[in-house]
């Protein structure tokens, strides 16, 4: 495999180590590694030009992605049930999923939902799940990669993106330009794609400021790691294995509030039948 210095390369590299391929795949990458005096399991996807899925060259979470993110997690899962569970950090930059007839044949939906169902799966089993948002976090690719985390923690920098949909497919679909999309998430912040804007929705634990994303330095690291030793605290000390925290931050409250209405109203019904 020809190594692209992907942001979740450079960050895998510089919290855990190089990390290790996870057998028969070229592109999920998995690092055993102190964190806070505990050993932590750190998985991050990686591009591959040369991957044997065109579609799934640059980051994306493909097949073999979704399978082998779900080996990464249930491994863990595994070796630690009968012991402390330890956390796992999601270093997460990628594009989207992979798009595309083979994909969609040999059953993409099933590799990506296993790799949330494992995160899911050892997030309830008590392993703190954190995600560390250093570059893209787009579409199905998130969802599969991060987004069942217990706690979401970002770098505040213009290449840290979140998204269901890339710009330019937004824009064919929505039949508006790039520009016009960007002015309309200034408007509109579930349409935007900043970081900013999405910890303005309450869904972030933490936005780390004054980061270099790109070549982070020794405090940079520094930095970051006691965020993610903070983040793994919180979870415990909190003692859900739920994602209601997610709804409960003042910026939710505010501009979550019909989405918690509405859910408030789902349940009120299910408990009601």
């Amino acid at each position: 495999m020809s190594e692209i210095a992907s942001r979740g390369r450079i960050w895998l590299s510089a919290l855990a180590g190089p990390g290790t391929l996870i057998e028969g795949v070229s592109t999920v990458l998995a690092a055993d590694a102190p964190l806070g005096g505990e050993t932590a399991r750190f998985i991050a996807v990686v591009p591959d030009p040369a991957n044997r899925f065109p579609r799934a060259r640059h980051g994306e979470v493909g097949l073999d992605e979704g399978w082998g993110l779900a080996a990464a997690v249930r491994a863990v899962i595994e070796a630690d049930q009968d012991g402390t569970r330890r956390p796992i950090v999601a270093v997460v930059d990628v594009t989207s999923q992979a798009y595309g007839r083979q994909e969609e044949m040999l059953g993409i939906h099933l590799a990506c939902a296993a790799a949330a169902d494992a995160y899911a799966t050892a997030r309830l089993a008590g392993h703190p799940v954190v995600a560390l948002l250093v570059g893209k976090a787009m579409s199905g690719a998130f969802l599969a990669h991060g987004y069942q985390a217990n706690r979401i923690l970002a770098l505040a920098d213009d290449g840290v993106l979140v998204h269901a949909m890339g710009r330019e497919a937004a824009a064919r679909v929505t039949r508006r330009t790039v520009a016009e999309l960007d002015r309309l998430g200034e408007q509109v912040p579930p349409m935007a794609y900043g970081i900013r804007a999405y910890a303005g929705l309450g869904l972030l634990h933490r936005l780390i400021e004054g980061v270099s994303a790109e070549v982070p330095g020794a405090a940079d690291v520094e930095r970051v790691r006691s965020e993610l030793v903070q983040a793994v605290a919180d979870i415990r000390a909190s003692g859900r294995r739920d994602l209601s925290c997610r709804l409960a931050s003042p910026e939710a409250q505010r501009t979550r509030a019909a989405s918690i209405e509405v859910r408030r109203r789902i349940a009120e019904q299910w408990d009601a039948g």
